[in-house]
């Protein structure tokens, strides 16, 4: 299959060498021109501009975008409104909100364009070995494009979800279930970490990822980087937040559905990056305005 790819970032660059390494003929663009020699390297061919790499693909078309959520993705879906043809496919594998999808599948359906929402799932190594994808979007196109979502997933690795913004709707309750899953491994790691027993928490790690109910990728990710820095010493202890928890509890509150877990893992993800902790402060303040309790105040050099 021919495939235009759009966007050589972590995720892009690994699907570009899965597409390649299973014998799709890839023509990609990225705004990062860099990537252009390890395209060319790898069997792929480069183009500059949105409108050189169109005008490479013979009709009709497959296209693959695979980049940041946000402006960045709506500017370039725009333009593909302009420059594609009718019958066209044009298929989003990023982390979009699914209203976005749904507005997107409406707008390119007007142009008689082909639009489907990609749930992708597997990190950077899923995209180069073999992901987890969830789509949405018309069958009939579903089925025009299966042998490539064959191609880049594991056995039984890929999902037809439904209608137009159905496929990025079950990619962000994933990534919710994924922030609360996380969470719960940090926590049960930070306990046995302050423990009065001198675990070995590798060996924690690999013990419970052979046989127990925890076992998963994660807990073998969690085995490996405590290999690596058991005290994780070089980290800040930041959790930046990508949008899609957020975007998860949006969901759970408009339909009234509770969702403690992945709630209180996404304001812990908030918390880790408040310096400042304006709110700690006041709150030590007002127990000693009321209780004389003791207050812990910064050293001044």
């Amino acid at each position: 299959m021919v495939i235009g790819l759009i966007g050589l970032g972590k995720m892009g660059r690994m699907l570009f060498s899965q597409m390649r390494e299973r014998n799709h003929e890839v023509h990609a663009h990225d705004i990062n021109e860099v990537v252009s020699d390890e395209v060319v390297a790898e069997g792929g061919c480069f183009y500059d501009s949105l409108e050189k790499l169109v005008q490479s693909l013979e009709r009709p078309r497959a296209l693959w975008l695979m980049l940041p959520a946000g402006t960045i993705t709506e500017a370039v879906f725009q333009k593909l409104l302009i420059l594609l043809d009718q019958e066209d496919v044009l298929m989003d594998g990023g982390n979009a909100h699914y209203k976005d999808s749904v507005r997107r599948a409406e707008e390119a359906a007007i142009a008689g364009i082909h639009y489907l929402d990609v749930g992708t799932s597997g990190g950077v190594e899923g995209a180069r070995n073999g992901a987890c994808m969830m789509i949405g979007g018309k069958k009939e196109v579903f089925f025009r494009m299966e042998t490539l979502f064959r191609d880049l997933t594991v056995p039984s690795g890929y999902l037809y979800t439904g209608t137009a913004g159905s496929g990025h709707y079950l990619k962000m309750v994933h990534n919710g279930i994924e922030y609360g899953m996380m969470q719960a491994i940090g926590e049960g790691f930070n306990l046995l970490h302050h423990s009065p027993y001198d675990f070995e928490l590798e060996q924690v790690a690999k013990v419970f990822n052979h046989g127990s109910v925890v076992r998963s990728w994660l807990m073998e990710l969690t085995e490996k980087l405590l290999r690596e820095d058991p005290g994780q010493e070089a980290l800040a202890g930041v959790i930046p937040s990508s949008g899609e928890g957020k975007w998860t509890l949006e969901e759970a509150l408009h339909l009234q559905v509770p969702i403690p877990v992945i709630a209180q893992s996404l304001m812990v993800r908030y918390a880790s990056g408040d310096e400042e902790k304006y709110g700690e402060k006041i709150v030590a303040s007002l127990r000693n305005a009321f209780g004389g309790h003791e207050v812990h105040k910064k050293d001044v050099k």
